[in-house]
């Protein structure tokens, strides 16, 4: 079936954003192409929204929970049939907005496509260490396509999806403090996603053995040893990331808290899994 033949293949580009007044520029000048720019801003307080305005006149505000809840609130109030996600730390190479706009001129026969990401940290695209084959549904039918109902690492899942050859550029991390932030962020949701099912665990067995395997997994069988002392930090972190992890479910396991984290407004769901 092509759908290009039954309807309206112009596109709502779809840019979540809260503080991000130093990425969100360039991020908007790389579809500024698009039929529709939608800002979704979770109540900034810095210039987001005075530098979006110079782009697009259509800036919504939405109270944030979590990325995925953000981003379903968001799709249905795209203009066109075609809805492109992309975070502010993300860029649209020229290769993938020339595959896109051929791709919605001549009709998509998929309901959505998946795109590879290059993913730098401190200046270098990472080849390996997991992030080398980072694949994302963004573009994709507004009436099919909802991300997972989970507070981090939510994917939009179709069956019908094909794969573009373009690019996304991603710079993922802005600083070691920023990237810590998110960990701390991150991993009490995760904890919180496998309290809230059931997971229960040897906290012996669990803190010694996740984190050698989560390092061992990303520096070695991910190829992260070729991306040099960048895949050593990566698989580093990543190891941390599990411990605390661990750390939270054993607090909640043992009914010291029930909430991890005060609500925080505007945090992106971006840190690799």
């Amino acid at each position: 079936m092509n759908f290009g033949k039954n309807i309206n293949n112009k596109l709502t580009v779809i840019v979540p954003s809260f503080n991000e007044e130093k990425y969100i520029e360039k991020c908007l000048e790389s579809v500024l192409w698009a039929d529709e720019i939608l800002v979704v801003d979770s109540f900034s307080s810095d210039k987001t929204v005075e530098i979006a305005k110079k782009y697009t006149d259509r800036i919504l505000q939405h109270e944030y929970i979590n990325s995925a809840e953000q981003k379903n609130w968001a799709i249905p109030q795209a203009k066109y049939d075609w809805v492109f996600i992309i975070d502010c730390d993300e860029r649209v190479t020229t290769q993938l907005k020339n595959e896109i706009r051929e791709l919605l001129k001549k009709g998509p026969v998929k309901d959505g496509y998946s795109i590879k990401r290059n993913n730098y940290l401190m200046g270098k695209n990472i080849k390996y260490s997991g992030w080398g084959r980072d694949y994302v549904v963004r573009l994709f039918r507004k009436d099919v396509g909802r991300y997972q109902k989970k507070r981090v690492h939510s994917e939009i899942y179709l069956e019908n999806v094909g794969k573009l050859k373009g690019r996304l550029d991603h710079y993922t991390i802005s600083s070691v403090t920023a990237w810590l932030a998110k960990i701390n962020i991150y991993s009490s949701w995760k904890a919180e996603d496998k309290f809230e099912k059931g997971a229960r665990l040897s906290p012996v067995v669990q803190l010694f053995s996740r984190p050698i395997f989560r390092f061992f997994k990303d520096f070695i069988l991910r190829l992260g040893i070729l991306d040099g002392w960048r895949g050593f930090l990566i698989a580093s972190m990543a190891s941390f990331s599990e411990i605390v992890m661990i750390a939270k479910l054993i607090q909640l396991n043992i009914g010291n808290d029930t909430t991890l984290l005060p609500e925080r407004t505007g945090m992106k769901n971006d840190l690799k899994s």
